[in-house]
């Protein structure tokens, strides 16, 4: 991942973006309420292995921290960022 990464809050489709030479990498999400629960994220093929998918993932739960909301990480990978990133375990909430 270079330092040019973008993450942007696509509202309208509920997904955090990053656009690739090859597509769109993203974290799709379901507002409820105060809730943020993370679903599932995509990096195309081509991209993985690049640390795209933790920018999305740091990019969601940064955003949750800045808007007072918690976090449900149904997300595998997610999931997996969180274990080795404690420094978000305060916004995690168990369904």
């Amino acid at each position: 991942m270079s330092d040019s990464t973008t993450v942007t809050n696509n509202a309208a489709a509920s997904q955090f973006e990053v656009r690739t030479d090859t597509g769109v990498a993203s974290l799709k999400y379901v507002q409820r309420g105060d809730v943020l629960d993370l679903v599932h994220t995509h990096v195309p093929p081509a991209d993985e292995g690049k640390g795209i998918g933790a920018a999305l993932a740091r990019a969601a739960l940064e955003h949750a921290r800045r808007e007072g909301e918690r976090v449900i990480a149904t997300c595998p990978f997610v999931r997996a960022y969180l274990n080795r990133h404690k420094e978000f375990a305060d916004l995690v909430v168990t369904p």
